[in-house]
């Protein structure tokens, strides 16, 4: 789950971790009595959207008087950042910077610990430091019986800095951002970047936080934050019917009962051509509503242009599943294509079921993903 920056800024301040002033913003008109209030010569006006690349974007701004307030975040609050559309704001004090540094705490799936990473190289994108300047990032495994306590966080310190009033206020920063971390079940806190201003104070002008799933039961808090996005809610409706899902960018709808045949076939249409648009398991179920459930889900994605279901049958039955297609088709209406590879238990029975149909059954997991990838091909051209 992410929060918004200013979310992130506010649990900052509640732990300790400096942060400039700030206004959250909906409308033109409360930036610039935000920008009066702040009583400030400049002043950053940044959009609030769940997703990075804002500066690029444009949806981070210098402004020095009123009318350029005004202005600024009237064209924020009217774009859209990779698909967010910007319906909030922030109104933040303009520091004096001297120099910017990257510093976070992440999960480490190869370490199975917590991952602090620093960098020199603050306010550009960790990938590119990471790609190109991998010597430039330091990173540091935190014991979970250890923590980060004082011994530990001045020498993380020191691996940046040399001044003993900086390191010292890094050494701060550290363990009040691990404390959070560790106590509101965090995946990533990250400041990027924390900047040390010219009057020699370190701050942090952005603030990015995940929080584990699995862990908001005990977090009312920040559950509380969740704006679910469009595919989220899609994610929470498959999970709610029993299903694995996830979205991707392709046009081949998969729909299959095993999360190894899943990837198995993914691969098998990126190898001949095609592009997945989604990873779907309906699990080991029967039940034939689970299909029809599953079609809905499939076909409420409008970049789908095909639909390719590969069913391994062992306690799946392949009838119970035509038997849900042949029922779910005669509740949807859609002209498109639909491949089918039954096999294993009641396979032939399955088969039959969906012979003179709309359906075109295959059966090998080859042959199916080739029919696929040629009706979207298809498709494109008619679309074209």
């Amino acid at each position: 789950m992410k929060i918004h920056e200013y979310q992130a800024k506010n649990l900052f301040s509640s732990y300790g971790i400096p942060v400039e002033k700030y206004v959250l913003c909906n409308v033109a008109n409360e930036a610039v009595t935000a920008y009066d209030g702040l009583n400030m010569e400049r002043v950053v006006v940044k959009a609030q959207v769940l997703t990075g690349g804002r500066g690029k974007a444009g949806g981070v701004k210098l402004a020095k008087n009123r009318e350029d307030v005004k202005q600024y975040a009237t064209d924020i609050l009217g774009m859209s950042i990779k698909e967010f559309p910007v319906t909030k704001i922030i109104v933040s004090e303009a520091v004096n910077i001297g120099s910017e540094y990257y510093v976070s705490f992440v999960i480490d799936r190869n370490t199975k610990s917590v991952i602090l990473m620093m960098s020199a190289e603050g306010g550009m994108d960790i990938e590119e430091v990471a790609e190109h300047s991998p010597e430039k990032i330091h990173k540091f495994a935190i014991d979970p019986f250890i923590g980060v306590p004082d011994y530990l966080a001045r020498r993380f310190a020191f691996t940046i800095f040399e001044e003993i009033n900086q390191v010292n206020q890094l050494a701060v920063i550290l363990q009040k951002l691990y404390k959070l971390f560790v106590d509101k079940d965090a995946s990533l806190a990250e400041i990027n970047p924390l900047v040390l201003t010219k009057e020699g104070n370190l701050i942090a002008i952005d603030a990015k936080m995940t929080f584990d799933d699995n862990a908001l039961y005990r977090q009312p808090q920040i559950h509380a934050l969740f704006e679910p996005t469009e595919e989220e809610k899609t994610e929470a409706y498959a999970k709610e019917k029993g299903f694995s899902y996830v979205h991707l960018d392709g046009e081949i709808g998969c729909m299959v009962n095993g999360a190894g045949l899943a990837m198995a076939t993914m691969d098998m249409i990126k190898l001949y051509g095609g592009t997945p648009a989604n990873f779907l398991d309906i699990g080991g179920s029967s039940n034939p509503n689970k299909v029809i459930d599953a079609m809905t889900l499939l076909l409420k994605d409008p970049k789908v242009k095909v639909v390719l279901i590969n069913i391994f049958g062992g306690i799946t039955r392949c009838d119970d599943v035509a038997s849900g297609l042949l029922t779910a088709f005669e509740q949807l209406e859609t002209d498109i294509p639909v491949i089918v590879r039954l096999t294993g238990t009641n396979e032939k029975q399955g088969r039959d079921m969906l012979a003179g149909t709309r359906f075109k059954v295959a059966e090998t997991m080859g042959e199916a993903v080739q029919l696929a990838v040629g009706s979207n091909q298809s498709t494109v051209i008619k679309t074209s």
